[in-house]
């Protein structure tokens, strides 16, 4: 496993490899910031109705 570290720089390696962690967060965190269910700065949003029915009462006219 040591001579890996032969090929690659440790340190160039590592902060690859931390940027490229915050950035798939970050990823993770915009999608589920963009999902109704799981936004957590506005609050899950008043769920819709699946039908309504609207009776209108018509009068005859006379």
């Amino acid at each position: 496993m040591w001579k890996v570290w032969l090929l690659f720089d440790p340190r160039r390696t590592l902060i690859a490899l931390f940027v490229f962690l915050f950035v798939l967060a970050l990823v993770i965190h915009f999608i589920l910031l963009s999902t109704n269910r799981f936004n957590w700065l506005e609050g899950p949003s008043p769920a819709v109705p699946a039908a309504s029915l609207v009776i209108e009462e018509t009068h005859a006219a006379g």
